[in-house]
């Protein structure tokens, strides 16, 4: 009989988030709504007058925040009910009504930033003198200034603003399509029992000791999304284009530029991390080698590459027993990480397994003023243990933040946004690996490292190197029609797996399931982070005490400065591509031990 997903309502209470932290009813969510409404107006009265005295601006930056404090909230509330069934058509109303209200924010609050940079330094001074409340801000301003050169007037920030939800259509899009529209075939699974693919079940599926199932799960997977092809590419042509009118009009050279300038890096992290990858491609291919010698297949094709290389020693990690070993992981980090982590799982900070319409894959989001939530579609594996406490990385560094700083310096930059997470993966590997005496159970958690370090440091390089390509393609006036992008990935991909590996033709396919090409270069971010993390989770288990402390500082400093000097604090420098270097130079290795150990 086939397995069908649960409906929402069928999920046990328990196992879902509880929105009501954020706001206990509807109607209080609609009082800020009114909120809103209000601010803004207040804000917007000040339009043309905001530095005419340091009153002026001391009123709008404080009303401002507040506002910006409140819609966020209220967004990612709406955010959450969406995302726990998209087929919701009355959350998906209030989602459409918040996004269109965040926009129109946007519109009436876009002249603040070009009338505060149409002040000189010396009138923003003796505002300060003024109004002493104004040194609170310093950081702040600081940040606007330096974007000087990037920002319009204020009646175009006032139109860039208004395109806000225009420019968000080419991924709500791709979400809709992907997470409502597409429906998989059936595939039998090992025991013969009809089952349904879905996005939440592929890489469970793939990880199947019995190639039959992975080989079927692989090419009716695939096939599904070779049907819209042509559509995905027009909807990836458009989000680039839209990228490339706001580039273009802010004064940047590229798109690539934009996007890292914005979280205050340099592009020449982007492109060493791509640099130092490719000039390690080889310890990849030794990868690839062994994983074939292990499989003890004649060809290794792409839908080989989750099974575990070890075989009979995959193990069900319920989500209850993945909460304990979670916990015991993180005892390293001392019990008030640990208490918070408690908290979460006693007080349903977390929406653990899939249902119909749910949102796929996994994350963690937080609102200034609540607790962070985590969206899982858990599935007993152990790589569904590893997400779960990746997501509370994500959780715990909002956690500290948002406890250490005020509102406008709690959002920490998302070049850093992957550091906490990522380090509390290898936390749980190097506690699992400690405490595991028996000689294929280790030699299974070094193949789970191997992957790790595959899938985050290799294959998010092999994304982020797509993504530039395509780009600077698209800049050129080339066309990123269905053809080209699948010739361009399959190319990529060829060169990243080497000649022990057979790309499949299907894998040409793939850039059409991956949705963080959509969030505007995003994904670099994984591999620099695991490579930072890779580090400051060595440093921990070397140090201890000093390196928490340190870490905590770290977690708990916003975006109080910029993201590479922040990182400083817990001792890694990514102006250079010596931590990318290094925990290369670690993957090769495990790739050392894992050979001795067969």
């Amino acid at each position: 009989m086939a397995e069908e997903l649960k409906s929402r309502s069928e999920v046990e209470k328990k196992y879902t988030w509880n929105v009501k932290d954020m706001y206990k009813t509807e109607a209080d969510w609609k009082k800020d709504v009114e909120k809103i409404n209000e601010l803004t107006e207040k804000v917007a009265q000040y339009e043309g007058k905001c530095c005419a005295s340091a009153k002026n601006l001391l009123t709008v930056l404080d009303t401002g925040a507040e506002l910006m404090e409140t819609v966020e909230k209220a967004y990612r509330y709406t955010a959450r009910l969406f995302d726990e069934d998209q087929g919701n058509s009355k959350h998906l109303s209030m989602n459409q009504k918040m996004m269109s209200l965040w926009v129109e924010v946007s519109g009436k609050t876009a002249f603040i930033d070009p009338e505060i940079l149409a002040c000189d330094d010396a009138k923003i001074e003796k505002f300060v003198k003024e109004e002493k409340k104004l040194a609170f801000y310093d950081k702040y301003i600081k940040e606007v200034r330096r974007l000087k050169d990037h920002t319009l007037s204020a009646e175009l920030e006032k139109v860039v603003a208004m395109t806000g939800e225009m420019a968000a259509t080419p991924g709500e899009i791709y979400e809709a399509f992907t997470n409502v529209d597409i429906e998989f075939p059936y595939i039998k699974d090992a025991n013969g029992e009809k089952v349904r693919i879905t996005d939440g079940r592929f890489v469970h599926l793939l990880e199947s000791a019995d190639r039959r199932v992975r080989r079927d799960t692989f090419k009716n997977y695939y096939k599904t999304y070779k049907q819209y092809l042509n559509t995905l590419a027009a909807t990836y042509s458009a989000e680039v284009k839209t990228r490339m009118f706001k580039s273009k009009l802010r004064n940047y050279p590229s798109n690539l530029v934009a996007a890292v300038d914005e979280n205050n890096v340099s592009p020449e992290v982007y492109k060493n991390l791509v640099d130092s990858v490719n000039k390690n491609l080889s310890k990849l291919h030794r990868y690839v080698a062994l994983r074939k010698k292990c499989l003890k297949v004649k060809d290794l094709h792409m839908y080989d590459i989750y099974t575990p290389m070890i075989p009979d020693a995959a193990v069900e990690v319920p989500y209850e027993e993945a909460q304990k070993t979670v916990l015991k992981a993180l005892k390293v980090l001392g019990t008030d990480y640990t208490d918070v982590v408690k908290e979460a799982f006693k007080n349903r900070w977390c929406d653990v397994y899939e249902n119909k319409g749910k949102r796929g894959g996994a994350y963690s989001d937080c609102a200034y003023g609540t607790h962070p939530y985590m969206l899982l579609n858990y599935n007993n594996s152990l790589d569904a243990m590893f997400t779960l406490i990746h997501e509370m990385g994500h959780s715990m560094h909002s956690w500290y933040s948002n406890n250490a700083q005020p509102f406008i310096y709690s959002e920490y930059k998302i070049f850093v946004a992957e550091v906490a997470s990522t380090c509390n993966e290898i936390l749980l590997l190097e506690y699992l690996l400690k405490n595991t005496t028996d000689k294929k159970r280790r030699a299974y958690l070094l193949n789970h490292y191997l992957d790790s370090f595959k899938g985050t440091v290799f294959r998010q390089t092999q994304f982020a190197e797509f993504e530039m390509i395509t780009n600077e393609m698209q800049e050129k006036g080339e066309s990123l029609n269905a053809e080209n992008l699948c010739k361009l990935y399959k190319e990529i991909n060829e060169k990243y797996y080497g000649k022990d590996m057979i790309s499949d033709e299907e894998i040409s396919w793939e850039w059409a399931r991956i949705p963080h090409f959509y969030y505007n270069f995003y994904v670099y971010q994984y591999a620099t982070s695991f490579c930072a993390a890779v580090a400051i989770a060595k440093r921990i288990l070397k140090e201890g005490e000093p390196a928490v402390k340190a870490y905590k500082e770290f977690l708990s400093s916003g975006c109080t400065d910029a993201p590479v000097e922040l990182l400083k604090i817990a001792g890694v420098d990514l102006t250079t591509a010596a931590p990318i270097d290094a925990a290369l130079e670690t993957f090769g290795e495990i790739i050392d031990e894992l050979e001795a150990l067969i």
